[in-house]
């Protein structure tokens, strides 16, 4: 912005020096001009009383001799002869039939000569003869001083240019410093600065700069009032749940103390009990710990979460009568290995949750399901996989709030784990699986990949995986 305006000035400012100069460039030409023939009329007016008083050449000779051009060499005086004749005192560059002309006209002429103009000034003498008197016009004497007009001239006007440029960047550096804070602090409130605001104040700065600014600071309020009412929002209603939450934790305990109760049923319960707990009350956290400007960059092993959620849903997966598979968190020993993500483990938690809840949520018991964890170099992708009756319309699954199985679904848990995996560049895509229902593809992007060794190693247990689902 600042260049534009410097550059839009230096035409500005050029064409009103130019639409002011040729004219005065000119004008120094023809005064020039004017100037020389001036001094030749002069001098022609010199001689003409002498020519009034005698004709003789002597006199004339030494009455050319007293005035400038005279002594120059410049002028000359034709004298009229008794044939008709005309006899020339000093130098002359005319022709006869221009001295003729000038003395049949009675009036003065120019005419050209080499080297410059001749003034031709016809003089009666007595007996009603016809005298011309002759100064020459050099071309040096109509350009004198014109070149240095011209370059005068000429710096003027560089030095109104270069002044208009000082001008235009001391305004122009004003408007952009302002404009550069304004976007800078916009910068800041989009990075999730809060408190960022543009200053209202100071010398300089244009009215509708300040008026921007002025709204933006409103529009900058406005938000940290959303925000901080959603935040207060979000945790009221997490804070709620604790009521049923410690209904729930008594009964639990009730039913652990009761003499009839199976101890299997009731740790579970109360182990669920606790879960939920620990989730409501990072909920909480979560949203109280956002105003201090966002969660801090996190991350987590995706194959020790995944082995953890699958862990915990193949317990409901069995009482249900639901056969499961595991591919990709476990090596051929047993243990995992790592796969690390740049997502937080309770993030990462909830959107293998939602993905595993759908399944229980939208399909009837006995409907298999399988889980599939494969790291690439720069990307690890989560599959979960199952043989019900599939998702029939998956743009309209992914719409936030939709519903993906009609009653009783929010429709958000596809949502979450949409927003997972975009928070780390990756995708979340819904397709068609090789169970026969639908196949639910989480790819998180890594900023590592993992080695060539551990895809080789996947590879392996993606065969081992296919060959017992489908033997």
């Amino acid at each position: 912005m600042r260049r534009e305006l410097i550059r839009v000035s230096i035409a500005v400012t050029s064409m009103v020096a130019l639409a002011f100069l040729i004219p005065l460039g000119l004008i120094v030409a023809q005064t020039a001009r004017d100037r020389a023939f001036v001094r030749a009329e002069r001098t022609a007016a010199e001689l003409g009383p002498a020519l009034a008083i005698t004709t003789d050449p002597f006199a004339l000779d030494r009455a050319l001799a007293t005035t400038r051009d005279g002594a120059d060499g410049l002028a000359a005086v034709h004298l009229p002869a008794a044939n008709g004749a005309l006899t020339t005192i000093g130098p002359s560059r005319v022709t006869p039939d221009q001295l003729a002309g000038a003395a049949t006209s009675g009036q003065s002429a120019v005419v050209d000569a080499p080297g410059g103009s001749v003034l031709l000034r016809p003089v009666a003498v007595s007996d009603a003869r016809i005298a011309v008197v002759e100064v020459f016009v050099p071309a040096s004497s109509m350009s004198q001083g014109v070149r240095t007009a011209w370059l005068v001239l000429g710096g003027l006007a560089v030095v109104l240019v270069a002044i208009s440029v000082l001008v235009a960047d001391r305004l122009a550096s004003r408007t952009v410093r302002a404009t550069r804070g304004l976007a800078a602090t916009a910068r800041r409130l989009g990075s999730g600065d809060l408190d960022a605001r543009v200053p209202t104040s100071g010398t300089g700065v244009p009215p509708e700069l300040r008026d921007a600014a002025v709204a933006f600071n409103t529009m900058a309020d406005r938000v940290r009032q959303l925000v901080a009412a959603e935040r207060e929002l979000a945790a009221d209603l997490s804070h709620r749940l604790r009521t049923p939450l410690t209904v729930l934790r008594l009964n639990t305990a009730a039913l652990a103390d009761a003499a009839l109760a199976d101890a299997g049923p009731a740790d579970q319960v109360q182990q669920a009990v606790e879960r939920l707990e620990r989730e409501v009350d990072h909920i909480i956290r979560a949203a109280r710990d956002r105003g201090a400007g966002g969660p801090a960059a996190a991350s987590c092993d995706a194959t020790e979460v995944v082995r953890d959620r699958v862990g915990f849903w193949s317990v409901l997966a069995e009482d249900q009568g639901r056969p499961w598979w595991l591919a990709g968190a476990e090596d051929e020993d047993g243990d995992g290995g790592g796969a690390p993500v740049p997502v937080a483990r309770a993030e990462l938690v909830a959107a293998l949750d939602a993905l595993l809840g759908n399944v229980f949520q939208h399909t009837g018991e006995g409907v298999g399901f399988a889980v599939t964890l494969r790291a690439a170099p720069g990307a690890v992708t989560i599959t979960v996989a199952d043989a019900g009756p599939g998702i029939a319309d998956p743009a309209e699954a992914m719409r936030r709030g939709a519903g993906a199985g009609g009653a009783g679904s929010t429709g958000l848990g596809l949502d979450i784990a949409r927003r997972v995996a975009t928070s780390t560049g990756g995708e979340l895509t819904v397709g068609r699986s090789a169970l026969g229902g639908a196949e639910i593809r989480l790819r998180l992007r890594t900023t590592a990949g993992p080695g060539a060794g551990r895809t080789r190693r996947q590879a392996r247990r993606r065969r081992r995986w296919y060959r017992a689902a489908f033997p």
